[in-house]
């Protein structure tokens, strides 16, 4: 009897240690799967994050345009009323600017992710690209701010029009100004080195990157033309510096939302 319960129960035995072999060998390639699509989320939220930013600068961007041009920034009365009369406008694009540096704040630290999980050893370039974002943001926020103050001195009818030209003019090296661009095209360097180093994402998308560095630094001297014209081309307030340094960012920003939300 003794060994008849042996020799059943010893299969038994076997097969429970069987069950435990394979379960430990299949554990680590039931945790690599998990942190991949772990990692594949991250991915596609820093992808659809970025698209959404870049939708919310494509929505702001008829709201510079349908007001019209201001007027010349040393008339300071005539600016004054020119944002009186489109406060609910101007700060229509404060809030869409907002929403933009949430949505991309998000971006720059998904990218950061992105970076360490392709090429750990290129840490510190993720971290940067991360912090020259941030700076860029940051800097942004405070042009937001001095607009916002300009507009807010317009409410009540009790306008200063010398307050309301230091706030506007605080906010043109900042905002679509020489340190925006500069601040930019740190950013930009540093994301274009890191995919060409890295393959995080296509080669073409890093080439791009270093295009709008090119921009960047080409319209950074435009501080030093002897006018302030916001229907110039190069000084400035003028609409050339904005649009060759602004655009091949924003493809950049569009390309790689794309290329992150189509990763597999």
């Amino acid at each position: 009897m003794i060994h008849l319960e042996r020799r059943f129960s010893a299969p038994l035995v076997n097969r429970s240690h069987l069950n435990e072999v394979c379960r430990a060998r299949r554990a680590p390639a039931i945790r690599k799967a998990n942190v991949h699509m772990n990692d594949l989320k991250v991915y596609h939220w820093t992808g659809w994050c970025g698209l959404i930013g870049v939708v919310l600068f494509a929505v702001e961007l008829p709201l510079w345009v349908l007001p019209g041009s201001p007027p010349p920034i040393n008339d300071a009365v005539g600016h004054s009323q020119f944002l009186a009369s489109i406060r609910v406008i101007a700060l229509a694009r404060v809030l869409l600017d907002m929403g933009m540096y949430i949505c991309l704040m998000v971006f720059f630290a998904g990218f950061r992710y992105l970076i360490v999980k392709t090429r750990s050893e290129y840490e510190w370039v993720g971290t940067l690209a991360l912090v020259a974002g941030a700076v860029w943001w940051a800097v942004s926020l405070v042009a937001d701010g001095l607009e916002g103050g300009a507009i807010l001195d317009t409410v009540g009818g009790k306008t200063d029009p010398a307050v309301v030209r230091a706030l506007v003019e605080g906010t043109l090296l900042i905002y679509n100004g020489s340190i925006a661009f500069a601040v930019t095209g740190l950013f930009m360097a540093v994301a274009g080195f890191a995919i060409l180093a890295t393959n995080a994402l296509p080669r073409w998308i890093g080439w791009l990157a270093w295009t709008s560095v090119v921009c960047c630094v080409a319209a950074i001297p435009s501080m030093y033309a002897n006018i302030v014209d916001h229907t110039g081309f190069y000084n400035v307030a003028g609409w050339g510096p904005a649009l060759i340094a602004n655009v091949p960012p924003l493809i950049w920003f569009l390309a790689s939302s794309l290329s992150l939300i189509r990763k597999r």
